[in-house]
């Protein structure tokens, strides 16, 4: 992503002790995605709005796509026609013909985040009902490479170095190469730009790969990882209960408080 979309220059005061002085800095850019797919209902074409998502203007294909994977709404390139952006701040995904369309689904739009609400095990099961079982391929971790990751993934974060205010998500192989990096405003925009990227490249779902991410590891992130296919999680900051549940409800390895060499598996 090109990190001139990505950031913007402020002026502003800048105070060092008693000292004051009147600079130029970076800040990343926060701006609404509209997202509307359309798919035929009934022999004509429907347009329907599913999603307004503060973001990081950049990859906005990317993201869309992603966010559908992440909703459970589609799980292969084979489903999406084509995505458009009609005017700034506004994708629409065209469905194929035949690709099934859940509603009710729609008409829920995203679930809420936990700071709106989701708790309880009744919750968590009704929420993730719609999450196929994929096989997972468990393959050894090796504590040193995981105390790496942060490092290899920092060298792709262009806007984050530019202002510190941007999340990644990062891609790894087993062996520890990094290969994708998205930045966003928002940790869950990030996660669906990269998860969309190998979507629309036909490359989803990626079983054997290990995804890092810059901040917390929350319910909804957990459940577009393993919606997206990845076996192996590791967060930077702490896990939730509810995204601890769900990994181990459904074989995922989930790391967090990734500090130097120090870190929690909560889930194996």
């Amino acid at each position: 992503m090109k990190p001139s979309l990505m950031v913007a220059t402020v002026e502003l005061l800048r105070y060092q002790e008693s000292d004051a002085q009147t600079v130029q800095d970076a800040v990343a850019v926060e701006e609404p995605l509209e997202i509307r797919l359309a798919y035929q209902m009934q022999g004509r074409r429907v347009v329907k709005p599913i999603s307004i998502t503060m973001r990081t203007p950049g990859a906005d294909a990317e993201l869309a796509a992603g966010f559908l994977v992440g909703e459970g709404l589609v799980r292969s390139r084979e489903e999406i026609l084509s995505v458009e952006t009609p005017e700034p701040n506004q994708v629409v995904v065209e469905l194929r013909n035949g690709a099934e369309v859940e509603i009710e689904r729609l008409q829920r739009n995203f679930y809420a985040t936990s700071s709106c609400g989701i708790c309880g095990r009744a919750s968590l099961e009704a929420l993730e009902a719609h999450i196929p079982v994929l096989p997972v391929t468990p393959f050894p971790l090796d504590p040193k490479l995981i105390a790496e990751l942060p490092q290899r993934a920092a060298s792709a974060q262009d806007a984050f170095a530019m202002t510190g205010g941007l999340h990644a998500a990062a891609l790894f192989t087993q062996q520890g190469e990094c290969l994708r990096v998205r930045e966003d405003v928002g940790r869950h925009n990030a996660l669906d730009k990269l998860t969309g990227s190998y979507l629309l490249e036909g490359r989803l779902p990626l079983t054997e790969h290990l995804l890092l991410l810059s901040g917390r590891a929350s319910f909804e992130l957990m459940q577009k990882a393993i919606l997206a296919g990845i076996p192996v999680i590791v967060a930077v900051g702490a896990p939730s209960s509810l995204a601890i549940d769900l990994a181990r409800r459904h074989g995922r390895t989930l790391i967090g408080f990734l500090r130097g060499s120090r870190f929690n598996v909560y889930s194996s």
